[in-house]
């Protein structure tokens, strides 16, 4: 039987549709206001952990990737609507975001934290504890959920931003707020307006109801191709040091496993 030749036409289709596929660009969605995961630098570049473990992965699967900035209200929205490819944001992996999302196994581990003014004295974190103060919290976070849920006696305020609560606490306008715990120890010990104003206290948050299984990057629910080659970089990166080397930039313990 002879070997079939395909027509010239065919094989140059062939050929693009290859070259396409190799110079395909991936867009990472992130918030760009969650330092030092991910924020906007003085010359407008967004940079932080989380963009520069996306853009690591992205090397590892040999593909283009672009950085698109995306408010935290609108981030799954977004995804949906294919403004980008992959959410990589700190978000915490739950069983509620999963309804709407795909995970790749968490790159790094999470906890929340209360923060309260130096000198507050508070040492009960009930709701009958905490009845009738302000307690704040980003807005469409699982912050926002823990403080609803807990504290329902207590005044809720909620910002778009991080950098907003932040502002209100310093500005004397909240008596309590949950964060993300290591957002939250870097804005207490090297911002100055946070070392100036507030310190973390009581124990770590570690409901898993709340914090989920870690932190994971956000796929559409049909991508598993695309999840599936995150993760395998993922592991890749772990392994060779790249992880360890983004991880050292910005932290002082590895924050993969929180030791």
């Amino acid at each position: 039987m002879r070997n079939r030749i395909l027509p010239l036409a065919l094989v140059c289709a062939a050929l693009l549709s290859s070259t396409v596929a190799a110079a395909e660009t991936l867009k990472i969605g992130t918030e760009g206001a969650y330092p030092p995961f991910n924020f906007v630098d003085s010359t407008g570049k967004i940079g932080g952990f989380d963009v520069e473990i996306g853009l690591a992965l992205c090397e590892r699967m040999k593909v283009e990737c672009e950085v698109v900035a995306q408010d935290w209200d609108g981030i799954i929205p977004g995804l949906l609507a294919k403004k980008y490819d992959m959410i990589i944001a700190s978000m915490f992996i739950t069983e509620e975001r999963k309804k709407q999302v795909a995970f790749t196994e968490p790159y790094y581990l999470a906890a929340m934290t209360h923060v309260a003014p130096k000198g507050a004295g508070l040492t009960e974190f009930s709701n009958e504890a905490l009845k009738g103060k302000v307690i704040g919290a980003q807005s469409g976070t699982t912050q926002a959920d823990y403080i609803a849920a807990l504290y329902p006696d207590a005044e809720i305020k909620l910002y778009p931003t991080q950098d907003e609560a932040n502002l209100d606490m310093v500005n004397g306008r909240l008596d309590l707020q949950v964060g993300d715990m290591l957002p939250m120890l870097d804005w207490v010990t090297k911002n100055d307006d946070g070392k100036g104003c507030c310190e973390l206290i009581g124990e770590p948050i570690t409901d898993k109801k709340f914090v989920g299984d870690g932190v994971g990057i956000a796929v559409r629910q049909k991508d598993n191709g695309l999840r599936e080659k995150l993760n395998k970089a993922l592991a890749e990166i772990r392994a060779d040091g790249t992880y360890k080397k983004i991880n050292d930039k910005y932290f002082t313990i590895d924050v993969y496993t929180m030791k």
